[in-house]
């Protein structure tokens, strides 16, 4: 996929709960805060499992900024709603 297209997918799923596959594959499950043309953030959520499912940080992101944590989008293969895994 390309970055183009994951810049207007994860455009059109902000503020939703998603699950982000990166290259490395690593899962990440938590609701998108934040895009930019290089960057997605997201910040996990303690209802969709928290530590030990490929998060990096604790919750509410770096700093204390609310934001979450940045995923490059270049370094995401997939993106989908973490909604179709919870029913």
């Amino acid at each position: 996929m390309s970055q183009s297209n994951l810049y207007n997918q994860c455009c059109r799923y902000h503020g939703q709960r998603v699950r982000i596959t990166s290259r490395d594959g690593r899962v990440h499950l938590g609701q998108i805060t934040r895009i930019n043309r290089q960057t997605v953030w997201i910040r996990p959520s303690q209802s969709l499992g928290g530590f030990g499912m490929g998060y990096y940080g604790g919750y509410g992101g770096y700093g204390g900024d609310g934001f979450g944590y940045g995923i490059a989008l270049g370094a995401i293969t997939g993106i989908v709603l973490a909604a179709a895994f919870f029913w």
